[in-house]
């Protein structure tokens, strides 16, 4: 069965800083890259994160301890206007803009600019207000499942079910930036896959491209991942990105398994049926035979090229008399 092309998502994130015109290259380089899409996340930050809220490991490691998670968070939003203008570059660079909402005000505001579809991150899975908001809308969705038990899952994807929502596809993901490789568990599509009766894909945090390469090679119908301008820019989440070579590195080889994989049917293909002949072996002359001679081990002998009498009739010659004189090396015929 044929597969559909991988949909690629550039996960842009908050690797802009908070800077317009750094989101703006941002989608230069996916557009330049070859992705289907480049995503962003829209919140206002007074929103999503309390005054206690603590940062991750992670975040403290790349951006140090001096200030909270709303502090590091506040400088990386980026307005509302802003994103309508990101939209309308993306137009322009022939890419498709997305945005992860996370908060209800967001929500209202790329529903209000028509995003294609939605992309709920791994932490609102739990978040029942935000799941029925979103599925009312009756969009399509894709939702990632870091940090996910497969009851969390399935009560999630019964929540968008149950108020509207349109087609659903699950990311595998695992919520560590970057992932361990032995975190990884790339065989979890699988289970969600048969569990939910779902397209599935994967969300990638690792460092570098081997493992989404590998996602598609398992059957993953999207692939997203996080990439930036730089790796040492100041960030929580640069030094768990692709830089832009590495994207379009990323992007090429997907392209390449997804043509690699094939209908699943094995047979000869065209670019290699020109090789049957040369490669496969025919009966031909050990010696000089003479017309009426028996045929047998001691006179017949099997070598290139195979367009001749095929080996596997050995058996159904010997003892058959020469049709005709043959030189050494000459094909055997009937």
């Amino acid at each position: 069965m044929e597969r559909k092309k991988v949909f690629i998502i550039a996960e842009a994130g908050d690797n802009h800083n908070g800077d317009f015109d750094l989101a703006l290259r941002l989608v230069d380089k996916a557009a330049e890259a070859g992705a289907d899409c480049v995503k962003f996340q829209t919140f206002v930050t007074e929103n999503v994160i309390s005054k206690f809220a603590e940062k991750a490991a992670y975040q403290k490691e790349t951006t140090g301890e001096n200030e909270s998670q709303y502090e590091m968070v506040k400088k990386l939003e980026l307005s509302f206007e802003q994103f309508r203008s990101i939209q309308k570059y993306c137009e322009e660079k022939n890419i498709m803009f997305l945005s992860t909402p996370f908060d209800l005000d967001s929500i209202d505001f790329l529903e209000e600019i028509k995003v294609p579809f939605w992309k709920i991150p791994s932490g609102e899975i739990t978040n029942l207000p935000y799941l029925e908001k979103i599925a009312k809308t009756g969009k399509d969705i894709i939702m990632s499942t870091g940090m996910c038990t497969m009851e969390e899952i399935g009560e999630a994807v019964s929540i968008l079910k149950g108020h509207g929502a349109g087609s659903i596809t699950l990311l595998h993901c695992n919520t560590e930036y970057p992932t361990p490789f032995e975190d990884v568990n790339l065989r979890a599509m699988r289970e969600m896959e048969e569990a939910f009766g779902v397209p599935v894909g994967y969300s990638d945090h690792t460092v570098g491209i081997e493992v989404p390469i590998a996602a598609a090679a398992m059957g993953a119908a999207v692939i997203e991942k996080h990439f930036t301008l730089d790796k040492n820019m100041e960030g929580p989440d640069h030094k768990a990105s692709l830089e832009p070579e590495e994207l379009k590195q990323m992007v090429c080889a997907v392209r390449h398994i997804e043509q690699a994989m094939g209908s699943g049917r094995k047979q000869p293909s065209p670019s290699e049926q020109k090789n049957i002949s040369i490669a496969r072996k025919s009966i031909v002359a050990r010696r000089r035979i003479c017309k009426g001679e028996e045929l047998t081990e001691e006179n017949l002998y099997i070598k290139r090229p195979g367009d001749g009498i095929s080996p596997m009739r050995w058996y159904e010659l010997i003892g058959t008399a020469a049709v005709k004189d043959f030189e050494e090396d000459e094909l055997i015929v009937e």
